[in-house]
């Protein structure tokens, strides 16, 4: 059990960092939501997945993933022979939480007919169920390439899922499951702020139900929101995402001005992801000097999630056009 915080006063914990980094040969990864004390030293900062593809590519022992636990279970299913240690792992997900694997695995086999293309933003054992994964900015192109008649379960995300449901015309059946986070906008709240700012396009995540969606000028991944906007010839950019993505386009855009998209009451924390708040610099120090919370899969849960992952990079590669894709895997 790590030592309780209060031992680390007097510490400079940047610099012990750095140090334990070099001696444990270590890789420190931070997703876009981290807080940016955190996001500021490390290694990478980005995407769940993109964080997860560059760890496998690097020659380090240990990957440090500060983000949320299904976050570093992919870390653990793309570098099996790595150390992957989570600050604190209890930082879970609401999506994940909404998607048990046993009753998940009692679902697909009610509806034995339908293929299970399920969100990155799942447990491994839920993967492991699983059919093709999906990511927010790979599943329109993985889905161009399956039979408009093949029959498919989206999960866990049901907004992310009647998303893509209604821009490709699909019926897919989908798994009540939602983000938190994304589901505590407000459009009333968003309706006053594009009133105060008419100029400003508002970017948003697929995560958002449809009523925050209907009113965005782009949605897209959480890298793709960055991208629009650092690209837009817009000052005022509104963000329908959790907020600390805005740290990275204040960094690249320093000139402009980027707002949160509010919560209910216009003004409250209800948008942060609380979750991804329970990592934190000490937890990150004590993570690496102790190499625990350390992320074990079992080999056979891990080869079982790591099938329909990679099933999803060779699709995402792929030239779009349908085909015969549409047959189930063996769970």
């Amino acid at each position: 059990m790590n030592a309780p915080t209060q031992s680390l006063k007097g510490l400079d914990l940047h610099a012990e960092i750095d140090r334990l980094r070099k001696e444990r040969n270590a890789v420190i990864l931070a997703h876009y939501y981290q807080e940016a004390a955190i996001q500021d030293l490390a290694d990478f900062v980005g995407d769940s997945l993109d964080l997860s593809r560059k760890a496998a590519e690097t020659q380090a022992d240990v990957i440090a993933f500060c983000g949320v636990r299904f976050m570093a279970e992919v870390a653990k299913i793309l570098s099996p022979d790595k150390t992957v240690i989570l600050p604190d792992m209890a930082a879970g997900c609401s999506l994940e939480d909404s998607c048990p694997p046993e009753q998940f695995a009692r679902f697909r086999a009610a509806h034995s007919d339908h293929i299970a293309i399920t969100y990155i933003n799942c447990s491994a054992a839920v993967k492991a169920h699983s059919d093709i994964i999906v990511t927010s900015s790979s599943a329109e192109k993985i889905l161009a390439q399956l039979p408009m008649d093949q029959k498919i379960i989206f999960a866990p995300d049901k907004n992310l899922g009647a998303y893509f449901n209604r821009k490709t015309g699909r019926d897919m059946l989908l798994w009540p499951g939602a983000c938190i986070v994304h589901e505590a906008f407000s459009e009333t709240e968003l309706l006053k702020l594009k009133a105060q700012y008419p100029d400003a396009p508002v970017a948003a995540h697929p995560e958002c139900p449809a009523f925050i969606l209907d009113h965005a000028d782009e949605i897209g991944s959480t890298r793709a929101i960055l991208d629009f906007a650092l690209a837009s010839p817009a000052q005022t950019i509104i963000v329908a995402t959790e907020p600390h993505i805005i740290h990275q386009m204040q960094k690249a855009a320093p000139h402009k001005l980027f707002i949160g998209a509010p919560g209910a009451d216009g003004n409250c924390n209800c948008n942060m992801c609380p979750y991804m708040a329970m990592n934190s610099i000490e937890k990150l120090y004590l993570a690496l000097r102790d190499l625990t919370p350390r992320i074990e899969l079992d080999e056979q849960t891990r080869l079982a999630a790591k099938r329909p992952l990679d099933r999803m990079l060779e699709m995402a590669s792929a030239s779009v056009g349908q085909g015969d894709l549409g047959q189930r895997t063996t769970d």
